[in-house]
């Protein structure tokens, strides 16, 4: 979780930045209204100084038209916060936990796993479990699409324990099977804002 070096500086929460490309245009927004950052991130930035109300506003729209949107309410912000650290875990590290999925999150958010659940369950209608399992077959739906490796090889690099513990995952959230997934000639992706 970050969190701005001293207290001058401001962390702001913005829903829907999932990716580096969602980072470059964040950066790039703030860089063209002037206001300086210390660190972009996915959904948050740390801004040297507060953003005065009328700036705030100025942004909060122009976010707003970018597809972003500045997140005030604190149950809000933790629950982004959650689904940021799924991502980049799912996406960037590809599933891979040395631990389990509440002791990870338990230790990088600093908050009982117990209360996690509870207020992402409240705040998504899902949960941390059943979020993370789509996210992952989100990313293999990707490397499937990419056509690169065999099921074989994302069940390993997604951290499967099997291809049938993959396959079995991937039909109960999509209804259909990996391979007829790949044979498809379009296929239909979810964006991860969307998830």
């Amino acid at each position: 979780m970050m969190q701005c070096n001293n207290n001058k500086r401001q962390t702001l929460y913005i829903k829907n930045m999932v990716c580096d490309r969602c980072i470059m245009v964040v950066r790039n927004l703030f860089e063209s209204m002037g206001i300086s950052t210390e660190s972009v991130e996915l959904g948050t930035v740390c801004v040297v100084t507060s953003v005065e109300e009328d700036n705030l506003y100025k942004l909060r729209e122009s976010l707003y038209e970018l597809g972003f949107e500045l997140i005030d309410d604190r149950r809000q912000q933790i629950t982004e916060q959650i689904k940021n650290e799924i991502i980049k875990l799912v996406h960037h590290d590809n599933g891979c936990l040395k631990e389990n999925l509440s002791d990870f999150l338990t230790e990088i958010m600093r908050c009982e796993y117990s209360q996690l659940s509870k207020l992402f369950s409240e705040t998504t209608g899902t949960t941390i479990e059943k979020y993370f399992i789509a996210q992952k077959i989100e990313r293999a739906k990707e490397l499937l699409s990419y056509g690169e490796l065999s099921l074989s090889q994302i069940a390993d690099a997604m951290n499967y324990s099997s291809v049938a513990y993959l396959s079995a995952q991937f039909k109960s959230v999509t209804g259909e099977t990996p391979s007829s997934y790949k044979k498809r000639k379009q296929n239909r992706r979810t964006p991860l804002d969307k998830i």
